[in-house]
């Protein structure tokens, strides 16, 4: 299956930001070794891509939210069949399927850019001047020139960590400089990848499922281990779309959880307020002595009255009471 569809419709979004940034006046020659009007056309197909995915995230959050609130009815399908992994499995989908709740959707806006991730990572390699094709993918020969020449604190755009000496040398590079930061750009992508996973889990918490489990283990660790020495290979343009791709991420979680907070299950610890609502007051200021909160009055005891001796004739209270005076 050809991807070329996908190469023209990200060429097309860079060429059409590119030419935005330069009507607008942004500079398209270097300002301390950047093309600023590339670096916006890059970090400006994140905010594209993104906002066309925005209704995918909506359904993202929607089905993490259903799988939490089944999360009691799963402990419980784990420990009726303990065990019996396969019933337990069948159990399972059953279960998804009746509530109308797909554990996969969690994933499902990262699979959706895996290929706008891939059509940038073609076409920035491509944009090497000993390329003869430079008219390809919609592209004039003074875009490609200009893109090739495009640079990050003088690295190149198109430049990575694993760049030969021939195509340094043909990119106009420094090895050393492009070294540093590419090596820069992957620590940070790696970092952003396990905070944008982090700031879920830390708001969500951890799956019941251990299939769940196992998935937000490798979105938390898997992904930005990986990151290290598949970072090597990715032009330096790719890395700042990730690390600007991150940063929107961790924007929108952080908007989505404080609008949309996760339901509270009956699985959660409750806190030691809930389990000891009555705490003391404490007065006196930052430094001063705790003091008890104040009790109410006790109520008086009833007087003692003796009991009457063995024999002796009951006495009424009554008699010996003084009679009312009359006015």
């Amino acid at each position: 299956m050809s991807l070329d569809w996908i190469y023209y419709a990200i060429s097309w979004i860079l060429l059409t930001w590119h030419s935005a940034w330069d009507a607008i006046g942004v500079p398209v020659d270097a300002v301390i070794g950047t093309n600023f009007a590339w670096i916006l056309a890059i970090i400006f197909l994140v905010v594209t891509v993104r906002v066309i995915l925005f209704p995918v995230f909506v359904k993202q959050i929607k089905s993490q939210r259903a799988m939490q609130a089944l999360q009691p009815q799963v402990k419980a399908l784990q420990e009726k069949h303990k065990g019996d992994r396969e019933t337990l499995q069948k159990e399972m989908m059953e279960l998804y399927r009746k509530e109308k709740a797909n554990p996969l959707m969690g994933c499902l806006p990262m699979f959706l850019q895996i290929p706008v991730f891939l059509g940038l990572f073609h076409v920035l390699r491509r944009l090497d001047p000993a390329k003869q094709a430079k008219t390809l993918y919609g592209w004039s020969v003074e875009q490609f020139d200009s893109a090739s020449n495009a640079k990050l604190f003088t690295a190149p755009i198109a430049g990575k960590f694993q760049s030969t000496t021939d195509e340094l040398a043909r990119l106009g590079a420094n090895g050393t400089t492009v070294k540093i930061i590419a090596g820069v750009l992957v620590l940070v992508m790696m970092g952003t990848t396990y905070l944008t996973s982090r700031q879920m889990i830390l708001k969500t918490g951890w799956a019941e499922d251990p299939q769940q489990r196992m998935i937000q283990r490798l979105m938390l660790y898997g992904i930005p281990l990986s990151l290290l020495v598949s970072g090597a290979i990715f032009p330096i343009g790719v890395i700042i779309y990730w690390v600007t791709n991150n940063l929107f991420t961790l924007g929108q979680q952080q908007w989505v959880l404080r609008k949309y907070p996760p339901p509270v299950t009956a699985t959660k610890k409750a806190t030691p307020a809930a389990r000891n609502p009555v705490q003391p007051a404490r007065q006196g200021g930052l430094f001063g002595r705790s003091k008890p909160a104040p009790q109410p009055p006790a109520k008086a005891a009833a007087p003692k009255v003796a009991a009457p001796k063995p024999g002796a004739k009951p006495v009424n209270p009554k008699k010996g009471r003084p009679a009312k005076r009359q006015g």
